[in-house]
Order: C-alpha cells, then structure tokens, then sequence
C-alpha cells in the first residue's frame, strides 16, 4: 500500500523460499501454540509485559476485519492463549466484514470509542491525527526488526512505524479452463493486452449459454482494488504519499475502457453494485464467469469449497501487455489512549502474534504471503508461484497519504456509478475534487 515499489530485494528471500500460503476459506485453522517453547526453539514469553503489575486488571478490545470463515477463530485463538499466559489481562475482538469495518471504525473513532488495537488496511488517518502508538513505543526491538524491511518503509510516516505490517498479496487473472475450451480458447494462452481480454470475453459471450466473460466487481466491498488493476494496467495510479491522483488521463482512459465492457455485455449484471465476494462465490466457483481479478486466499478455498473448478491462474492483462499488478499490505495499528498500562498490554499480545511459529499459523491458513522475515523461513507451501512472480511489478495504494482512507471509501461508494451510464471522466473529476476537499 505505497506508491510504486519494486520488492525485489525485500522479497527475494522470500522467492527463493517459495513463499506461499495454503490459504483459507473456511478450513480449520492449527492450533496456538501456548507453551513456552515453540517448535523452532524460540521461547514465548511469559513475563509480566512491560513492567505491568500482575494485579493490575487491563481490559483491551480489538477490532478487525474478516478475511475467511477461519479469520475469527484464528484471533480468538490467540487471545485465548495469551489471556491464558496473562490472566490479568482481557481481550473483547469484534469482527466485521471488509464491506462494513471502515464506517464501523470511523464511526467508534468520532465517538471517542476507538478500539486499542485495529486490523485493516489504511493506518495513515490516525497516525496523522497523533491517535496511534509507534511501533518503538510497544514492540519489542526483536518484533520491529522482524518486519520486512519494504513493509516498513510502507508503514512508516515522519520517521515512526505506526502501522504494523499484518499481511502481503498480489493480484492475478483467474481463467475458467472449462469456459476457455468451450469458445475455443486456450487456457494456456491467457490474455496479455486489453484488447485480448475483450477479445476473449466476447468469445465466451458469443456462447449464448449465459457464461459472462469478465466478473468485474465495484460494489462498495472492494472497488478500489478493481478499478486499480485497470489503472496501473494503463500506467496510472492513485498518487503518492503526498499527493492523490484519482482524475489524470491514464485513469480515466482505463475506467472508460472498464465501461466499455460493461456496456458490451460482457461482464456480470449490475456490475456497479456487485461485491467481490459473492461474486466469486456465486458466480466464478459456479462455473459461470470466465475470467475474473484472483488472489491467493481463492486457491485454497477453491480446493476445499469447489474441487472439480478448473482454473489458470495468469498476470492480469495490461493495456500494452507489459505486466503491472496490485501489490496490498494490511495491517495492525494501536490507538494510545495514554493508558501506559493498556500499552503495555497491547505490546505484549503484538509480540505473542508475531512470534514465528503464531504468525505462521495466521498467514498460510489465511492464504497470504508474510511479511515478517521469519514467517518467509517458516512458511512451506508452494502453490502461489504467480504471485510471487508478479511482486517485483506490484504497485500500492498510497496509504501513507492521511487522505487515502476516505478517499478510498470515495471510491467504493462511486465508481460503480458508471455502470449506471455516468460518465468515467465526470466521475472521476468528482471524487477527486472530493479527495482534495478532506
């Protein structure tokens, strides 16, 4: 989530391990470990964190964002374990869906009810509005110098790390092999420019045997990741840590370029209301949309939920072929309520999830890519190949601009609007001039 980043050498350990994750989707998630020894010899510490006194009662709530059926049992894991190790310490984890978490927070923020501890994407807000602890404050030394030193540097605004690198992905092309064959192409084969997905898409179409050729999802869910492969396929972006660039000419070229898909009949109905997950679930699983914006949790729930799927897995096409992907990184944050005790007791579970053997756990059940040096050694899966090649051509949102949350949230709310037949450029001009008014 920063302006363009080449991760080749934070990640090239990571490639040369093949670091993958199994991904989630519903699987049951491996247990904590609560012991004092994990398996790789490190020892969990059971001290009293920060100096807190063991009588001190510290009650904590934490607030994070669903990515799999697995996500919730996987927090409440590790609260249990370490609240286990603490007892006077107690942990309350809401959970909300990625569709709801951002006006849930910026509601509680408003009210003065933040939460103490955050799973989400975009941190830069609050870091800006002086609301969150840096990470020397309440990490341990061994749990900053563990982070992938590119993740850092995306987390880190005026000199301090206020967002705590949580999980990595990249996107690709899903091909429906089956829907591929059935117009007469070739999976192996996928689509590199534009013109080639329209191409193709309008093959499956021409099937007549209500197959869509393109899933293209811009409901409120996750819209800004939509529209952003498109824009960095035609050498746009959304800007930098300075400044956002929602309404340039490279962007509005792309989202006209989406509309004309849209109004061919190519894609899904009601594209501009569809969300990402239903419309996998629903329709890509299903077998009825021929090619739709992957990332590397859908492996692992296609093998658990849809087996019999037959699927490629493919860069995303570019106006001019030449590869570009969207790079994400999600993360914790915690919010100082100038409580040294509820910071000392943030600091502690932070360090408990980070260990390598809990943190491991979390990523390739979850089906991310870690970006903790550790969990790059500890991880062992391989089935993300892909991702993995297309890291070092990854972009990111700009979220260390304390503008692009709610511009984020702009996007969401209005960019399905030009399935509706409003015009891509009037529609950009408007959330920018919006974007600039915060």
């Amino acid at each position: 989530m920063f302006r363009k980043n080449i991760l080749a050498i934070a990640l090239s350990a990571m490639v040369a391990l093949s670091l993958t994750a199994c991904g989630g989707g519903g699987g049951t998630p491996p247990p904590v470990d609560t012991g004092t020894t994990t398996d790789t010899g490190t020892t969990t510490d059971t001290s009293t964190p920060g100096g807190l006194d063991s009588n001190t009662k510290v009650d904590l709530t934490m607030l994070a964002a669903i990515y799999s059926d697995s996500t919730k049992t996987l927090w409440q894991g590790y609260i249990d374990a370490f609240t286990a190790l603490h007892p006077n310490i107690t942990i309350t984890l809401d959970m909300q869906s990625w569709e709801n978490i951002n006006n849930v927070i910026k509601t509680q923020v408003q009210a003065g009810q933040a939460p103490d501890i955050l799973s989400i994407d975009a941190f830069s807000a609050y870091a800006q509005d002086d609301l969150l602890y840096s990470a020397d404050e309440i990490l341990s030394p061994a749990t900053i110098a563990d982070f992938q030193p590119s993740f850092v540097a995306n987390a880190t605004m005026n000199g301090k790390q206020y967002g705590f690198p949580l999980i990595a992905s990249a996107r690709a092309l899903m091909i429906n092999n089956d829907i591929f064959q059935a117009a007469g192409l070739d999976p192996n084969n996928p689509p590199k420019t534009w013109d080639d997905l329209k191409a193709d898409a309008q093959a499956i179409k021409d099937l007549n045997k209500g197959y869509y050729g393109y899933g293209m999802p811009l409901g409120s869910e996750e819209a800004q990741a939509e529209l952003a492969m498109w824009i960095l396929g035609n050498g746009g972006s959304y800007g930098d840590a300075t400044t956002l660039t929602i309404n340039t000419p490279a962007n509005v070229e792309a989202v006209q370029y989406m509309k004309s898909l849209i109004d061919a009949g190519l894609t899904q109905p009601d594209a501009g209301s569809t969300m990402r997950t239903p419309m996998i679930n629903n329709l890509f699983m299903q077998g009825k949309i021929g090619m739709a914006i992957g990332l590397p949790p859908f492996v692992g729930m296609f093998a658990s939920q849809a087996p019999d799927l037959h699927y490629t897995l493919a860069p995303m096409p570019t106006k001019t072929g030449q590869p570009a992907t969207l790079g994400v990184a999600d993360h914790l944050m915690a919010f100082n309520k100038g409580d040294a005790n509820k910071g000392a007791a943030i600091g502690a579970f932070l360090d408990f999830f980070y260990q390598a053997d809990n943190y491991v756990k979390f990523v390739d059940t979850e089906g991310f890519l870690p970006v903790t040096k550790s969990g790059a050694a500890g991880t062992t899966h391989t089935e993300f190949a892909i991702f993995n090649q297309l890291l070092p051509n990854a972009s990111f949102y700009p979220s260390i601009n304390p503008k692009w949350g709610q511009t984020q949230g702009l996007i969401q709310q209005n960019i399905g609007t030009i399935a509706q037949g409003k015009d891509p450029a009037q529609v950009l001009k408007d959330i920018q001039t919006a974007s600039d008014a915060l």
